[in-house]
């Protein structure tokens, strides 16, 4: 069967056929002219339908605590009402309380709340599942239709995604819009994988590792080359290919082998206790089909005495420029310090511009590949005996991520940019300099209970909010899933990296006296 109906009796192409393929390379074909035309007028009417899904693999996903409201991570872009002729479309798996709705519309500068609702289209699914929100939406062709109903006639429209698969390809078809993101036939290059290929091609230092592995076999035979080849090594990490904020990682210690005992029995009869695994309560029988499935790399775990984990954020825009918009210093915890906690922006000054460069590197080699969009490259930078910092590149986020809310959310608010040169970001004033602090996982057993009504009152009282004359305060995020799950994310935007995070330490401060 060539195609399907839907309420309507409109036809679509089969999902993943060649039709449906040339289809969504037509609608792509024609998102430049919009970018081109569209994009700089600020009065321009248009119409941008988000659709905030994480189409990832549901296992890893499901062991992230309130995974479902990570969809709320885009309500950012609610920023883009600051336009008086811009429409938003937002759907969700759950209804979002309209007062987090509320807190963001407050923030936009220049336009009343009134006027922002009446351009703004909240649509729900209804379904608290597991399964990724753009399937969800492909399930209810009575949904999609609202969607379209939605987008007045005159309005140029495109849909903007956490990241684009072959569900998100499918919805671009059935709506007829472009989507400002990568086509899913290259979502492959942001494997772990690929990227230790694209590394090397680009002449960047990769940590030492192999890659396109399968088995317990492979990731045997991975642990036991690295250290043969390393005597000194300590640890390595094992990746599943498409894991999601080092949720598809797991670390294993040589630090327990004699070395009179031979390596591969060794490894192969403690690999069960020593291949640690960063998912919370994910078994190693788990992570092995996950493995066995997606494929993955074994790579050294870098060590150092001075190390950080930055990242640099890069666009492709439907021109094909390439473009550094961000650079930052992640901060990871959890037992093996692979768990995204939350970044500094920007990266610091010791070597952003350097990070920068590299970053630029993977872009063009990205962008002639034919990749669209925001992505982010990771790195672990360890500090030298000389006091030089050496960048080793360790992964290719090719959608949105956990930085890319944060630098929405500042460049919204301040209308600045990020000078790559400097390695600094400057404000639409042009000599005011901002930095900020940012974390999604912000949480304790003590904040369970408290409403989205609950934080905003607590955040009023204690002045806990942006404050646009000054450009500088705080923006809460994941509102949603404080009740229930005791987490929110934080943007702590200040005039010096101390000033944000004294305000990231007076939120905690705050919520610890009210719990």
């Amino acid at each position: 069967m060539a195609e399907q109906h839907t309420p309507g009796h409109t036809l679509h192409p089969e999902p993943g056929s060649v039709a449906e393929v040339m289809m969504f390379k037509k609608l792509q074909e024609r998102f430049p002219l919009q970018y081109e035309h569209v994009f700089p007028d600020k009065l321009a009417p248009r119409t941008v339908v988000i659709i905030p899904s994480l189409t990832m693999d549901p296992g890893i996903l499901s062991k992230i605590s309130g995974i479902n409201h990570y969809e709320e991570r885009l309500l950012c872009m609610l920023m883009l009402l600051r336009m008086p002729r811009t429409n938003v479309i937002y759907v969700t798996s759950e209804t979002i309380d309209p007062v987090i709705i509320d807190y963001y519309l407050h923030m936009l500068p220049g336009i009343t709340g009134y006027h922002a609702l009446r351009r703004l289209t909240l649509l729900s699914c209804h379904d608290s599942s597991s399964k990724p929100l753009t399937q969800k939406i492909l399930e209810r062709p009575r949904l999609m239709q609202r969607i379209k109903d939605f987008i007045p006639p005159d309005h140029e429209a495109h849909m903007s995604c956490f990241n684009v698969t072959d569900f998100e390809r499918t919805l671009a078809v059935q709506l007829q819009l472009p989507v400002y993101g990568c086509d899913p036939d290259l979502y492959e290059l942001g494997s772990k994988s690929n990227g230790r290929r694209l590394f090397r091609e680009c002449g960047l230092d990769v940590p030492a590792g192999y890659e396109d592995l399968h088995t317990e076999e492979d990731i045997i035979k991975g642990l036991v080359q690295l250290k043969m080849n390393n005597p000194d090594l300590i640890r390595a990490v094992v990746k599943v290919n498409d894991g999601f904020s080092g949720d598809g990682n797991a670390v294993f210690s040589y630090k327990d082998w004699d070395e009179n005992t031979d390596l591969e029995d060794w490894i192969r009869g403690t690999i069960v206790a020593n291949l640690k695994r960063v998912a919370e309560d994910l078994s190693y029988e788990q992570f092995l089909e996950k493995y066995n499935s997606m494929g993955g790399i074994v790579e050294e775990f870098m060590e150092g005495e001075h190390k950080e984990s930055p990242s640099v954020q890069c666009r492709v825009t439907p021109m094909g420029e390439c473009e550094v918009i961000s650079t930052h210093d992640q901060e990871l915890g959890g037992e093996s310090g692979q768990v995204y906690l939350g970044a500094q922006f920007p990266a610091s000054n010791e070597y952003a511009v350097e990070l920068g460069r590299l970053g630029r590197k993977v872009a063009e080699a990205l962008q002639n590949k034919g990749v669209l969009g925001r992505f982010a490259v990771d790195f672990i930078s360890v500090k030298q005996e000389d006091g030089e910092w050496k960048h080793f590149p360790i992964e290719i986020n090719l959608r949105k991520g956990g930085t890319t809310h944060p630098f929405l959310m500042l460049q919204f608010l301040t209308d600045g940019i990020y000078n790559e040169e400097e390695g600094r970001y400057y404000t639409s004033q042009g000599h005011l300099v901002r930095y900020y602090f940012c974390s999604d996982n912000l949480k304790s057993e003590k904040y369970k209970g408290l409403s989205p009504h609950d934080l905003i009152d607590i955040a009023m009282v204690n002045d806990l909010h942006y404050d646009g004359t000054s450009q500088e305060g705080v923006m809460f995020h994941l509102i949603g899933a404080l009740s229930q799950f005791g987490k929110l994310g934080v943007v702590c935007i200040g005039s010096s990296p101390q000033r944000a995070r004294e305000f990231y330490a007076r939120i905690v401060t705050v919520l610890e006296k009210e719990c």
